[in-house]
């Protein structure tokens, strides 16, 4: 039966109790919208007349006897008594479905979260920065900071004290490591998705077997419990990111009532989320957008409102943009400040900042040198596109080339950085004489006393024709030649300081080399040297190059003929805007140069059908493998398109003025999906504008709103069976979808697996979980027997067993246990189910 023709009798959905929107004991989650609450039901449209009743005259109050007045205030009385106490009595069982399901995510996503005692996949990155942070000393990463400061702060109070995750499968217990209390607190951030999931579908207007669907898939999403149960950024940002979803649909139920309390606190509290998001990881940009989307159609749907006056619609608009544009940002700014405070001494991160950010740091060399450079100075050469360090030099040769004595782009100050300016041909110099615009000079290196030389020769990395290979060159009585000669061409100086525009001046002046024989500038990219030349940046002589990567400046010199007052310069300090600037720059930067490959990186189109996944660890014959439930990829990947669909064919015939009459059905179903579509849409296509390394875990938001979409699909296509039907309908569909979820148990947390099941589960040639390393069988692991270990196979034997003999009914038992019991095994239950095979066997010999 399709939605046109639902009877009469249903205006809203059939024997629909259990909304949270409900009005009465038979309406259910169809919302009457605001302009046509006086004037028509559920099922019909505005232009129907026969609710109107324009036709009747209006009969003053005056005109009534009292006791009619007095009997239509005692029925609306007691209306409104059993509407609250309908209320009430969803509300508590909410309630109770919340703290139910709650408790047993806790038992799903905890289930043995020491396991493995090792270090984890990006455990290495996140646990180290929560090593650093308790160390106070500044590095730098690609994610903003709140989710990597509460990870820090459970370790500090857990007593995290030094160990450096340096190495996916490191030890946590030989240095006594509080991971387990660490993973715990992402786990718990991550299982709370499962209530707020339920929520979220209960509080758009659903019922509670929709809401019970999304709970459950999202709690037995293989994928989001192999993730959330580590030190991972990414339960805390899909907390975030379902809340603060939540608090939105939770406002938008609030739109009857403007200007409200709970409409003010609804709305400050999507704001504090969408700053809290943003705040874990960037894709939360992605959830701005979502609710930017949202906000901007209610916004446009008001201004279209005549009803709604300018004034009214200003005060809409003022508090819509105070808390989801003034608030978020605040947040975000306040967890830098944090960030900033935690970190105030100088460390590895250094190297990724200015010199005027370092500059801010406790522990950094403070730069207090002449301005003036001249003739027969020392210099610490600096160059200003990659933030690689200083020009640099150490006695050892390229292996490949001219095998001449390397210059490279070192980070840290270090006496190998010490150039000395010289004029050609070494000819001395008594008096001060500036170097200006134009000045032809050479630089000979402090420590080697070799010249900066280049020539016509391939670099050893960039084997490029318009690329020259720099080296130093000289021995002792050399004077130098051609090839060692520079050309100085300031290209700006320093508005405060006119004379950095005509001469070379400390700090101020930003310039070029030529190299005078080949006419190519100095240049230094992002390209590392490879062991042999310390992993250091390459310097090379370009022909035509971007500017930007060619502009030099000198940060320190010394020279003994300027007098000791001479005129000194110092970097400016960084204010705390001017900082958190720089550094989401470079966090921008960084991520965005993130292009190399990874064995299990994969592109966005491979992610909805779960085409593969990712290994992240493997020991001692177990294997802990990302891949995600495949029902519940499948199914909501498959919602998407249908919703899709649907939502095509209304436009077309619509269009063509083919009109359907579902009432408020269609509205409110459209509105709910769509908005559930568009989140899936917002938090999944932006990544395939992205270059940069991906994994299925990028997918992970993308999901959670795809499950939310499914469980309004399903609640659609239940729409006219009763509650108690719809309520199994949801069962055998969790039921599915746990069936599933146990198959994979084994690289989900680790447990023990056989190579024959392992590849039984091998649904897709493209999962590339390695079954070889598994035992032949679990006897071998010398444990007792896991979760589910051939469960189900033991289900099956045990069932022909007792078709074909009645009497080996307690083998029936034993294996249904195994399945059904989510603790290890007791040992005496073990023993029993072995005597009873030993007894079945001897029976049927």
């Amino acid at each position: 039966m399709t939605l046109d023709n639902i009877p009469p009798a249903y205006g809203y959905s059939p024997e629909r109790s259990d909304s949270l929107l409900h009005r009465t004991h038979q309406e259910d989650h169809v919302p009457v919208s605001m302009e046509e609450s006086g004037y028509t039901t559920g099922l019909t449209k505005p232009t129907d007349t026969f609710r109107k009743r324009t036709h009747l005259k209006r009969v003053d109050l005056d005109e009534y006897d009292s006791s009619d007045i007095d009997l239509f205030d005692h029925k609306s009385s007691k209306f409104r008594q059993r509407k609250d106490h309908l209320k009430r009595a969803a509300l508590k069982r909410d309630a109770y479905i919340v703290l139910a399901i709650t408790l047993w995510a806790a038992y799903i996503r905890l289930y043995k979260i020491a396991q493995p005692p090792s270090v984890v996949f990006d455990e290495v990155h996140f646990g180290g920065f929560a090593t650093k942070y308790i160390k106070t000393r500044f590095f730098m990463d690609v994610h903003p900071p709140l989710a990597k400061m509460l990870i820090a702060l459970v370790g500090k109070l857990a007593g995290l004290d030094g160990f450096d995750f340096k190495d996916i499968g490191k030890d946590y217990l030989e240095e006594n490591v509080p991971y387990v209390i660490m993973r715990v607190f992402c786990g718990i951030t991550g299982l709370l998705v499962v209530p707020i999931a339920y929520l979220t579908v209960r509080s758009a207007g659903h019922s509670i077997a929709a809401g019970l669907v999304a709970a459950f898939m999202v709690c037995y999403e293989n994928g989001l419990i192999a993730n959330n149960r580590l030190i991972l950024l990414d339960p805390p940002l899909l907390f975030f990111t379902a809340a603060t979803t939540l608090m939105w649909v939770n406002f938008h139920g609030q739109k009857r009532k403007p200007f409200t309390l709970w409409w003010y606190v609804w709305l400050a509290m999507t704001g504090l989320g969408l700053g809290l998001t943003v705040s874990c990881k960037w894709v939360g940009l992605f959830t701005i957008a979502t609710i930017g989307t949202s906000t901007l159609k209610g916004l446009w749907e008001l201004w279209g409102n005549t009803r709604v006056s300018s004034s009214v619609f200003l005060r809409h608009f003022g508090a819509r943009a105070l808390c989801l544009i003034v608030l978020p940002v605040a947040v975000y700014l306040l967890m830098f400040r944090i960030h900033f405070h935690i970190l105030p001494n100088s460390g590895e991160g250094d190297g990724f900042m200015s010199p005027e950010f370092q500059q801010t740091l406790d522990g950094h060399t403070s730069i207090n040198t002449p301005v003036d450079i001249a003739f027969g100075s020392k210099v610490f050469i600096r160059h200003v596109a990659t933030r690689g360090g200083y020009l640099h030099s150490h006695p050892h040769n390229y292996p490949t080339g001219s095998k001449q004595q390397q210059v490279t782009l070192y980070p840290h100050r270090d006496d190998n950085n010490w150039w000395t300016i010289t004029k050609v041909k070494d000819v001395n110099t008594t008096d001060i004489e500036y170097i200006k615009d134009g000045d032809i000079i050479t630089f000979k290196h402090a420590d080697t006393n070799k010249r900066l030389h280049s020539h016509d020769i391939r670099p050893p990395m960039t084997d490029i024709e318009y690329h020259n290979e720099v080296s130093t060159y000289g021995f002792e009585d050399f004077y130098g030649d051609e090839n060692d000669q520079w050309r100085v061409e300031i290209i700006k100086g320093e508005k405060s300081d006119p004379e950095s525009t005509k001469r070379l001046r400390t700090i101020h002046t930003k310039f070029r080399l030529i190299h005078v024989m080949t006419q190519c500038a100095l240049f230094s990219h992002s390209v590392k040297l490879p062991e042999w030349g310390f992993e250091q940046q390459e310097v090379t002589c370009i022909n035509g190059g971007k500017i930007a990567k060619t502009v030099w400046y000198i940060e320190s010199t010394e020279n003994n003929l300027l007098s000791p007052d001479a005129e000194r310069v110092t970097y400016n300090k960084l204010g705390f805007i001017k900082k958190f600037l720089e550094l989401n720059k470079v966090m921008w930067d960084t991520n965005s140069g993130l292009t190399s490959s990874h064995p299990y990186d994969s592109r966005p189109e491979s992610w909805p059908l779960l085409r593969r996944g990712i290994n992240f660890w493997s020991k001692d014959k177990l294997h802990l493998y990302l891949l995600g439930n495949p029902l519940i990829y499948w199914a909501t990947f498959t919602s998407i398109l249908v919703c899709i669909i649907l939502k095509s064919v209304f436009i077309i015939l619509d269009k063509r003025g083919i009109q359907k009459d579902f009432g408020d059905l269609r509205k409110f179903y459209d509105e709910s999906a769509g908005f559930f579509l568009v989140g899936w849409f917002l938090h999944y296509f932006p990544f395939f504008l992205m270059g940069r390394q991906l994994f299925l875990h990028h997918y992970m938001p993308a999901l959670y709103f795809s499950i939310l979409l499914f469980s309004v699909g399903f609640d659609l296509l239940t729409i006219r069976l009763a509650n108690r039907k719809r309520l199994i309908a949801a069962a055998m569909l969790i039921f599915s979808v746990i069936y599933v979820y146990r198959t994979f148990i084994p690289i989900t947390y680790g447990e023990p697996w056989t190579q024959n099941l392992c590849e039984e589960a091998k649904w897709r040639s493209t999962w590339d979980f390695d079954c070889a390393q598994y035992h032949h069988d679990i006897e071998s692991y010398k444990v007792k027997k896991p979760l589910v270990i051939e469960g189900f196979s033991k289900v099956k034997d045990a069932v022909s067993s007792f078709m074909g003999n009645h009497e080996q009914q307690a083998e029936v038992i034993g294996g249904v246990n195994i399945v059904s019991d989510a603790a290890d095994l007791p040992l005496v239950v073990e023993e029993a189910m072995q005597n009873t095979e030993e007894e079945a066997m001897t029976g049927t010999q």
